[in-house]
């Protein structure tokens, strides 16, 4: 799993030395400095959902813990969404858009598949000197665009890195389909990795299996099955998921993801003050926490009213639980999505 471990982090005792062997050897530093979100004024709920599908409200709570779920306006698109999210995160860093080097934006919902989301998030924010790009790993999106700014901005590469998840998932999912329908909504989340911030990264890390990509899947509108009236009627331009096996994996990988990250860094999960992990479904969420032994109100569970935003879940979470932070306290990102992909970040929150 590539990674990234900063000696800045000085872990304690004989973990030193380990923790230092899987650095990158740099005197540079990465951190978050500023966040931002946004989500859509509409909802969904489960009642809403209830009324065209087999489904209750006690089904879908009881199962995935969510209630419900946002909606984006018709007019908008998933730019729109992020570019809502960016200008509250650059706010937040009191930073301007001309003082970006490069604009990520993490999505599965990209506005066209041609040219890439992030480019009309350059032009509508302004970012002038900023190249952009997007990256699709799925609900694990944010987390690979911060392990790539965290690249970025510790290389000297660029100095302000704006990670952006947005996604509109409601306009692939497929409302015939009780299994999947429930869990999907929009929403956008951000943030602007600098040398300086509030939330220092400490560690990094990302993998993925490949042998496991059909688990979470939209079959067709790419070069392996081009747009139809076949592929529309047959209804593959939708998103699929095989939930029992997704639920293992995700909480597998997640877990193996923490693990490896404390690990590498010679702390203890005693240690995590915080786990913001993708907001998937209630019932991963608290596997996860069992099995790393983190208790679970340590756990932040933010889907209740969002559902599953996929690559915006991450930052959305994190804006929304940004007061409870302390000075000194360790936070944990995790993630998993199509790919099958999963990432790990430690952050630390400076005083």
């Amino acid at each position: 799993m590539p990674e990234s471990v900063h000696p800045t982090l000085d872990p304690p005792g004989q973990a030193r030395a380990a923790a230092a062997a899987w650095s990158c050897r740099t005197d540079r530093t990465s951190a978050i400095a500023g966040f931002g979100s946004f989500l859509p004024l509409e909802t969904i709920t489960n009642r809403d959902l209830a009324a065209i599908v087999d489904t209750s409200d006690e089904w879908i709570t009881s199962r995935t813990g969510i209630r419900s779920r946002r909606r984006a306006d018709a007019a908008d698109v998933t730019s729109d969404l992020a570019v809502k999210a960016a200008q509250a995160a650059l706010a937040d860093a009191g930073m301007e858009p001309e003082q970006l080097g490069f604009v990520i934006v993490a999505t599965a919902t990209p506005d066209s598949p041609v040219p890439a989301t992030a480019c009309r998030v350059q032009e509508l924010l302004g970012a002038t000197r900023a190249a952009a790009m997007d990256i699709n790993a799925g609900c694990s999106g944010f987390l690979y665009g911060i392990h790539t700014a965290d690249s970025l901005v510790r290389s000297g590469t660029a100095s302000n890195v704006l990670v952006i998840g947005a996604e509109i998932l409601t306009r692939v999912t497929d409302y015939t389909d009780r299994r999947t329908c429930v869990l999907f909504g929009d929403g956008a989340g951000a943030c602007v990795v600098a040398a300086q911030g509030p939330m220092q990264v400490l560690y990094s890390g990302v993998g993925v299996d490949g042998t496991q990509r059909d688990l979470i899947k939209i079959p067709a509108g790419g070069s392996r099955s081009p747009a139809s009236a076949e592929t529309v009627t047959d209804r593959q331009h939708f998103l699929q998921l095989d939930g029992p096996r997704v639920f293992r994996q995700a909480v597998r990988r997640m877990v193996e993801a923490a693990q490896q990250g404390l690990e590498r860094t010679g702390l203890k999960a005693e240690d995590v003050s915080w786990v913001i992990p993708h907001q998937a479904n209630e019932r991963i969420l608290t596997s996860v926490a069992e099995q790393l032994g983190i208790p679970v109100p340590r756990v932040v569970m933010d889907l209740a009213e969002t559902g599953n935003t996929s690559a915006a879940s991450v930052p959305i979470a994190m804006t929304r639980a940004r007061e409870s932070f302390e000075p000194g306290q360790l936070v944990m990102l995790l993630a998993f999505g199509a790919g099958l992909t999963w990432a790990c970040q430690l952050l630390r929150v400076q005083g």
